[in-house]
């Protein structure tokens, strides 16, 4: 049986703008974290936060389809990244989680680095946690 929902109008016309508008200020927490506050936690928090207005206002399969890949996919990413992040400066002769800095300055992003590979690791498995459990309640329901 199809389970009816009531969503409001407005709502659903507002994250329209809102999903890109707060997925981009993620990112942007996401990038300046490893040099001013933020970073991959309050990043990923803030980008799984917007996923879950948008899912408010649709349904789960509107928000599967603008994730593109299941959620776990994000996590197992995510763990990838925070580990090459720490076990890249052994590749040099250096302690692990070690921060390796790339030696040229980025105009938008700053300096780059393996704390920055570490900061999106945990961003997506932030992003990935959160949304696995928030669409496997919704989908149970």
């Amino acid at each position: 049986m199809k389970e009816h929902r009531f969503t409001s109008l407005i709502l659903a016309a507002a994250t329209q703008y809102l999903l890109p508008l707060l997925l981009f200020l993620s990112v942007d927490i996401l990038l300046r974290g490893h040099n001013k506050p933020g970073g991959g936690f309050m990043g990923g928090i803030m980008g799984a936060s917007a996923l879950a207005l948008y899912f408010m206002a649709h349904d789960a399969r509107s928000v599967r389809r603008i994730l593109r890949i299941h959620p776990r996919y994000f996590l197992a990413i995510g763990l990838l990244a925070a580990a090459v992040s720490g076990l890249l400066p052994l590749f040099f002769g250096k302690p692990f989680m070690t921060g390796i800095w790339w030696d040229r300055h980025l105009p938008v992003i700053g300096m780059v680095g393996t704390p920055l590979l570490f900061d999106v690791g945990v961003y997506n498995v932030v992003v990935g946690v959160i949304m696995t459990i928030f669409l496997t309640l919704m989908e149970n329901r």
